[in-house]
């Protein structure tokens, strides 16, 4: 059975066992998506865990996605610009996914395996508002979301309803913001220093100026000109 042959025989399974209550969205041709809405997110996760014609017994990663700005610009590749480069508007529709239904602007991942049938499948769902994005936990259904569901906490700032311990895991208690929110200035808020006097770690305003990581010249080599692709680039 070819790759193709055993995507569609997944999503086959996946529409017998869960019907509308999840819709298909756009993958790779090896790989199947789907997006549930946040009220039905458990009980959906549930049915792919203990049917036995999915079996997702093992939640891989939860990742979360902050939507904004998404797909508003094309490309700039050729001058690099002080806010970086622009989001990919130019990608095949059918290889990137849209931003979920609702346009809200963050939206948690859950990669999923089944070890009983060997496959794999990526599940997305909408946060509910964006000013404080927030949705169920899975921690119930798959125990190893609890950590994940903090790294999406603490990174993004998305709210996970019922869990257990939700509290930040990568950065200090005392962090201020959260920093892969894609309006999160990147020189931070604040500044942490040893104090010799006071002998503790104090927290003060950032003191150092605003920097662009972004490359000022893009140089023409056979990785963008294809005049040049069929020769090599010149060693020194």
């Amino acid at each position: 059975m070819s790759s193709v042959e055993r995507i569609e025989a997944l999503a086959a399974a996946v529409s017998a066992q869960l019907g509308t209550r999840v819709r298909r969205v756009a993958a790779l041709p090896a790989e199947l998506a789907y997006e549930v809405e946040p009220e039905q997110l458990l009980e959906v996760c549930l049915t792919l865990r203990d049917a036995e014609t999915l079996r997702f017994e093992l939640l891989m990663d939860v990742a979360g996605i902050d939507y904004l700005e998404f797909r508003k610009d094309d490309w700039q590749t050729e001058s690099a610009t002080r806010t970086g480069f622009s989001r990919a508007r130019l990608i095949e529709e059918e290889i990137v996914p849209p931003a979920p239904v609702g346009g809200a602007r963050f939206a948690v991942v859950y990669q999923l395996l089944s070890i009983t049938h060997n496959r794999r499948l990526r599940l997305r769902a909408r946060c509910e508002r964006d000013a404080e994005p927030i949705i169920d936990s899975v921690v119930e259904v798959w125990a190893a979301a609890n950590w994940f569901e903090r790294e999406a906490f603490d990174l993004f700032g998305i709210l996970f309803r019922g869990h257990p311990d939700l509290r930040r895991i990568l950065t200090d208690y005392g962090f201020v913001g959260h920093p892969f929110r894609k309006d999160f200035p990147l020189i931070g808020n604040v500044e942490v220093r040893y104090d010799p006097d006071r002998k503790r770690v104090v927290y003060q305003p950032v003191s150092i100026e605003p920097r662009v990581l972004v490359p000022k010249v893009i140089r023409e080599d056979n990785r963008y000109n294809p005049a040049l692709r069929e020769h090599p680039v010149p060693r020194s």
